[in-house]
Order: C-alpha cells, then structure tokens, then sequence
C-alpha cells in the first residue's frame, strides 16, 4: 500500500469514528503531527 492510499484509509476509518487527530494520536500514543503525515501521505514513520 502505498503512502497516498494509507494515508486516504486512515482519514476514513478517523473520520467515522467522529475522532480528531489529537484523539486518534493519543489512542497510538504518537504525535497528532505524525498523524497528519500519515493523512496527507508525506510519511508513515
């Protein structure tokens, strides 16, 4: 899977359980800035 695609996942699956960044960050114990990476398909680390 590629980065744009993961990134596309992430947002969807985000956005139907109604969570922020900040809330989803805090669930995986990382950075909202990581999650936005991810989201936007610059980085996946």
């Amino acid at each position: 899977m590629d980065n744009k695609k993961f990134g596309q996942f992430i947002l969807k699956l985000r956005k139907e359980k109604g969570w922020t960044q900040l809330e989803l960050a805090e669930k995986l114990n990382i950075t909202d800035k990581a999650v936005s990476k991810w989201e936007r398909g610059v980085s996946l680390s």
